[in-house]
């Protein structure tokens, strides 16, 4: 089982061509609706009484929902931004916290002995207090966030020491590493004990350092991109999820997962929120999965 600690959103995401409000996001909402294309998922975190209904049984169709606690005296974690007219720039325009600011999370009983774990970006310190509640997880794998990284850079760089692995933007990578070349970056993050390190490049793909390896994976195109905000979860998502399934780490299967990953976040960005994937089957991941290969194949 995996289990992928994170925020529960409602966003508002305003592009040139469209505005949603209140659509169902954050970043363990992406991830673990990714990762249940490939195995059983388990998701901790919080909503308020605002949170639809509807949205409940969405993830109550497709995860175990046991680890979400409803806190019926605030509202929910929501996240308003706005992209540009091609769709790659992001700008912040509101983030309220609600009822993830003074969010205790707790672990379930049932999930403590879950093999795979997804920290999210949530705060550094308490994605390292949800660690000590599993008993040997054989994967664990971190993110992070501009703020953390300038608010509490050095429990991020504390936190990656005690995952495998870490999952990152470009941004954030450079930021945290004070170091534009994303090679040595990568070097950077690696020597604070992490055994491999995925760097997202947004519509470029992403970057992924193991042992002494480096595999540059493109994005996989697309002529039609309608919100990019969960690419990166759904990435995330689909990278571990796809390890969760195979139950091994040799380089082929890490270089595979980084493959689904840019997939599922190529299907995440096709619609707003997480409606892509509402719609999307095995059949679809893995027609796509095959056309990426090829794509990329020198045969």
């Amino acid at each position: 089982m995996l289990t992928v600690f994170g925020t529960i959103a409602l966003d508002t995401t305003r592009t040139p061509f469209r505005t949603q409000v209140n659509v169902l996001g954050g970043a363990a909402t992406f991830a673990s609706l990714s990762s249940s294309f490939f195995t059983r998922t388990s998701i901790i975190g919080v909503i308020g009484s605002d949170f639809p209904a509807d949205y409940k049984k969405i993830l109550d169709n497709r995860i175990d929902t046991r680890g979400i606690i409803k806190n019926n005296n605030g509202r929910c974690f929501h996240y308003d931004s706005s992209f540009d007219y091609d769709l790659s720039y992001r700008t912040t325009n509101k983030t309220e916290l609600n009822v993830i600011a003074d969010f205790r999370p707790t672990v379930p009983p049932e999930y403590t002995n879950t093999d795979y774990l997804y920290l999210a970006n949530n705060d550094p310190t308490q994605n390292m207090k949800i660690l000590e509640h599993f008993s040997n997880p054989k994967l664990t794998i971190c993110d992070t966030i501009e703020y953390w990284i300038l608010h509490k850079r050095g429990e991020v760089i504390k936190m990656m020491s005690r995952v495998d692995g870490v999952v990152i933007n470009q941004e954030e990578a450079r930021l945290l590493c004070d170091e534009y070349n994303l090679v040595k970056c990568a070097k950077y993050i690696m020597s604070f004990g992490p055994e491999f390190v995925a760097i997202k490049k947004g519509e470029n793909g992403a970057l992924f350092f193991f042992e002494d390896i480096i595999f540059p994976a493109p994005a996989y195109p697309l002529d039609v991109v309608v919100d990019p905000t969960g690419a990166g979860d759904s990435f995330a998502g689909g990278f571990i999820g796809y390890l969760a399934q195979q139950k091994k780490r040799t380089t082929n299967v890490m270089k595979e997962a980084v493959i689904y990953g840019n997939v599922m976040g190529a299907f995440a960005v096709q619609d707003f929120g997480i409606s892509a994937f509402l719609s999307l089957s095995g059949k679809d991941i893995q027609s796509r999965y095959e056309k990426y290969r090829d794509m990329v194949s020198l045969g």
